[in-house]
């Protein structure tokens, strides 16, 4: 495999596989709210995706989600002195659309726990140069500025001056992270790909064909940094906070990308590959026999454009001959499928409006499903159930997906994890 074939791949798995459930909770709470606070159902107003979400940085797995609500001006004088009975007015409402999830006051924000992420909900008063004031429900009360726009602004206009690299680089350093353990933030990550494309135009006419030589001077200048407790967020000069050194590890994953380049130049195919999932874990696509097994697997982002307006949510009965339980509460207690049970995928929760076509992909996962040559992962037709009747044949961290369409655009598409044990 070309380092073009690699990296593009490699990106490939890791784009966010549930954006569609992401976003249908995104539009729920925001509903929730604008009902509340002002008499609209409007799933999109008045809010704002911020975090790596909002900055397009985040990848697969994404554990932690953040947005804000923008309050109505004229409750200012409600609850300027008020910081902790507005977290808790909010609170409740969301508490009305999810009412089984864990949801609590944290100072700043509302915590909604779901089985595989949380989301973080802000409430903000917009002020008049466009920054937004925070609460901060400590030592009294106090109200803190942010300014989220600007920071999500200069990450887009850099990431489009630079060709699309900035994104993709963050992502990339975000499985890094995930593969190695390393104690660093995303709005850290996000900020120091920053830094390092701003001052490196080596890369503007260039992409995954060169991604080799990308990853590994992005980590020779992490290695080189000097000790900082904190850096500058670009677009708001906040501070944006260094937890822990990342030096070592960044100079261990240089020599990793260094010795990967050599040994793809001495033509050393697996090799390479073994430098790469020691640097960037399983993300990082396999080679040689394995990877023949994983021709099979197709992508709708490469077969269809996506327009994710609409949501859909998946569930399975895991079923045996005396009993029937859910997938869904089988992931919130962390319970593996046991073999040989029938599993029914079911599409529901559907506010899609108007006609739409169901497709659906199996992915098989794991050593047994390698050495099988049983990975599957062809998107098929839906048989006009909106269900999907499959078997726990073997031991593997599986995935079923399905996917909304109408005029041959993905509208809405959600992801379930299939453990079995």
């Amino acid at each position: 495999m070309t380092v073009q074939s690699d990296f593009k791949s490699f990106l490939t798995n890791l784009q966010i596989k549930n954006a569609g459930q992401i976003s249908g909770r995104y539009g729920s709470i925001t509903r929730r709210l604008n009902m509340h606070f002002r008499d609209s159902e409007s799933k999109t107003a008045n809010s704002l995706q911020v975090g790596s979400y909002g900055r397009y940085t985040g990848i697969d797995g994404i554990s932690d989600l953040d947005m804000l609500y923008i309050m109505p001006p004229s409750l200012w004088g409600t609850y300027k002195k008020d910081q902790s009975g507005l977290l808790d007015v909010c609170k409740e409402q969301i508490k009305k659309v999810y009412p089984q999830t864990e949801t609590k006051k944290d100072r700043n924000v509302i915590v909604v726990s779901f089985s595989n992420y949380v989301i973080e909900v802000v409430p903000v008063f917009k002020l008049t140069n466009g920054k937004y004031y925070y609460p901060d429900t400590y030592n009294g009360g106090s109200w803190l500025v942010c300014d989220p726009k600007a920071e999500l602004k200069e990450f887009k206009e850099k990431n489009k001056e630079r060709n699309g690299n900035l994104r993709r680089l963050a992502k990339m350093v975000r499985a890094w992270r995930t593969r190695n353990n390393i104690e660093m933030s995303g709005f850290l990550i996000d900020t120091l790909c920053y830094r390092f494309i701003d001052k490196n135009e080596d890369f503007d006419n260039t992409s995954y064909g060169k991604y080799d030589v990308l990853v590994r001077d992005f980590f020779e200048f992490l290695e080189n940094e000097p000790d900082k407790q904190y850096y500058l967020a670009p677009g708001s000069n906040s501070h944006v906070k260094v937890k822990k050194k990342f030096q070592s590890d960044a100079k261990a994953a240089r020599e990793d990308c260094d010795e990967a380049i050599t040994a793809r130049a001495e033509a050393k195919a697996d090799k390479c590959n073994r430098y790469y999932k020691s640097v960037f874990g399983r993300k990082f696509p396999n080679n040689t026999a394995v990877a023949k097994a994983e021709t099979t697997e197709e992508f709708i982002e490469h077969k269809y454009e996506q327009d994710l307006k609409y949501n859909i949510a998946l569930d399975c009965e895991v079923k045996t001959d005396v009993m029937t339980n859910f997938l869904s509460r089988m992931l919130d207690s962390k319970e593996r499928i046991l073999p040989e049970r029938k599993l029914k995928f079911t599409a529901m929760n559907i506010d899609i409006v108007g006609d739409f076509e169901l497709k659906w992909k199996v992915l098989n996962q794991g050593d047994i499903a390698d050495r099988r040559n049983n990975i599957r992962g062809q998107i098929v037709d839906d048989d006009g159930t909106r269900t999907k009747t499959e078997t726990a044949d073997f031991y593997g961290d599986h995935l079923v997906e399905c996917y909304a369409l109408q005029n041959n655009v993905v509208v809405a598409r959600d992801r379930i994890e299939v453990p079995i044990a």
